[in-house]
């Protein structure tokens, strides 16, 4: 089946009336891209499989035909046609790439974006129809400030920390001396725009991004690239410390159909710029609706420093009622604020409890306060004030107010599985991480806030018993200097712990997410 074919028909359910006006209708989008696609090209052809995935504990995304019927109920309506799929989805793709430029000549390569790149382009529509096709690769774009103005879009966005990029962020951040950690292709500044090019297997998104290069020939050079995959076997879902990962998702008004327990829902424009919830909403182009912000950030994981370190903590840590490594379980979920198998601390602070992890009425359901006598400002039997989940999702601390102050991620782990010899040595010889991707529709509000105000932030949460509870043990960064933690050691949280961080950050940058609309008639124009 022919791409804009299945197209044409998913978009077909949705109202016209109901669709964007820039004075070109949807029709028209569809026609360009049917005309202008390229034969024989690797996206001709569609899978029937869906691409997302759903790991153990994270919610279902909704169905097309769902959230229609939710917005013809209750009036809200989100374009999901005119949505980058990356955007509302979120850390569910097999395998990704990660592929930075800088663009030599923008006239050849706005030519190219608009006459065969533009089709491959997955929209959010696609990605949750369950009675279409889709792509075999799922390809989503975004460009830095520097690339938006190399292509002649010289508008303010409205987000001073876009224009700044990451790393003029970096400092602010917390980052190390960013000429020595970060990549050399990052570091250097000179990445326009990205392609994220997802799929369940490497031979579609290396097909379509060797198309690309193709395509443009020599109007980019690569500046840098990063491949993610999900882990394999049972460590599917899980980083490489070795944590289920994915709960903290917020829910989106206008695309969510329902809501777990403590899951929270945000106004769209928490995400989307120019929609409602938008801080900046008014100060916004036009043709920016519908886009996001997108951080990435290449994190490096310490992974047998971070296990030998537990290790070495817990064998100091006098409890006959646990074995060392059983010690060491605990100190590490009480740096994430959960265990291995997802279970938070709130709900089981003692010993595991695996049934908990995967069950998406509970892995939520609590906010770090408990009924009385239990003290919320001076108790961390439960679950540490500098623990990472509470570090950045304070829940009751802030009073459940902070819903301004989230974003989807949609990272994804790189690099190989551990070795033998890295185990017995207890050193990284080969990098691995996370590649870490936010989107939100202000960075100030969003990725840069979670990271500089609360992770960074020594005396967050605030009002407690112990005034600095100390850096986010996972995330949290010192410019190269050790974190002091606290309340990590069960058996005397007066105890600080002090240790350079098991995360490096190797770089990254700022990106706007433009619409399809925009895509096509403000940046390839």
């Amino acid at each position: 089946m022919r791409w804009w074919t299945t197209c044409v028909a998913l978009t077909s359910l949705i109202p016209y009336t109901l669709l964007p006006s820039y004075g070109f209708s949807l029709p028209q989008q569809l026609e360009a891209r049917q005309n202008d696609y390229p034969s024989g090209s690797l996206l001709h052809d569609c899978v029937l499989t869906r691409l997302p995935v759903d790991y153990p504990g994270q919610h279902t995304l909704p169905t097309l035909e769902l959230i229609q019927k939710l917005n013809a109920t209750n009036g809200t309506f989100l374009p999901l046609e005119e949505i980058q799929g990356d955007i509302m989805i979120g850390m569910r793709k097999p395998k990704e790439i990660f592929f930075f430029y800088s663009i030599q000549n923008p006239r050849k390569f706005k030519s190219v974006l608009a006459k065969l790149i533009y089709p491959h382009i997955t929209t959010t529509a696609q990605m949750v129809c369950t009675t279409c096709t889709q792509p075999s690769a799922m390809l989503n774009v975004a460009w830095t400030s520097q690339g938006l103005r190399k292509l002649g879009v010289l508008d303010d966005l409205g987000d001073p920390y876009f224009a700044m990029g990451q790393l003029n962020d970096a400092a602010a951040l917390g980052d190390t001396d960013p000429s020595t950690t970060w990549a050399p292709g990052l570091y250097a500044n000179k990445t326009d725009g990205a392609f994220l090019i997802a799929a369940r297997d490497w031979e579609p998104i290396d097909t379509l991004l060797n198309q690309m290069k193709n395509w443009l020939g020599d109007a980019i050079v690569e500046t840098h690239s990063n491949r993610g995959a999900v882990r394999p076997g049972d460590a599917a879902g899980k980083e490489h410390f070795g944590w289920l990962d994915g709960f903290i998702q917020p829910a989106v008004a206008g695309f969510a159909t329902s809501t777990y327990p403590g899951q929270q829902l945000l106004l769209p424009g928490t995400l989307l710029t120019k929609e409602i919830g938008d801080p900046r909403r008014a100060a916004r182009p036009a043709w920016t609706k519908w886009g996001s912000f997108m951080a990435y950030r290449q994190l490096q994981e310490l992974v047998p420093e971070f296990d030998d370190y537990l290790m070495q903590e817990a064998a100091l840590i006098q409890d006959s009622s646990r074995s060392v490594r059983e010690r060491a379980d605990l100190l590490g979920a009480r740096m994430f604020g959960r265990w291995k198998s997802g279970t938070p601390l709130d709900l089981a602070p003692e010993r595991d409890d695996p049934s908990i992890g995967p069950n998406l009425m509970l892995n939520n359901n609590f906010d770090f306060n408990h009924p009385a006598p239990f003290d919320i400002n001076s108790n961390q039997s439960y679950c540490p004030f500098s623990a990472h989940i509470r570090k950045i999702r304070p829940r009751a601390d802030q009073g459940n107010t902070n819903l301004k102050n989230q974003m989807i991620r949609a990272s994804i782990p790189y690099g190989e599985e551990l070795s033998d010899d890295e185990i017995n040595s207890k050193k990284t010889a080969t990098e691995r991480g996370v590649a870490f991707v936010t989107y939100q529709s202000d960075l100030g509000s969003g990725f840069h806030f979670q990271q500089a105000e609360w992770a960074n932030n020594v005396n967050i949460p605030t009002g407690k018993s112990d005034p600095t509870p100390g850096f986010d043990p996972i995330v949290g960064q010192n410019n190269g200097k050790p974190l002091v933690v606290s309340g990590i050691d069960y058996t005397d949280l007066n105890h600080d712990l002090t240790f350079m961080s098991f995360v490096v950050s190797k770089g990254g940058d700022y990106f706007f997410s433009p619409s399809m609309s925009a895509i096509l008639h403000k940046i390839a124009a």
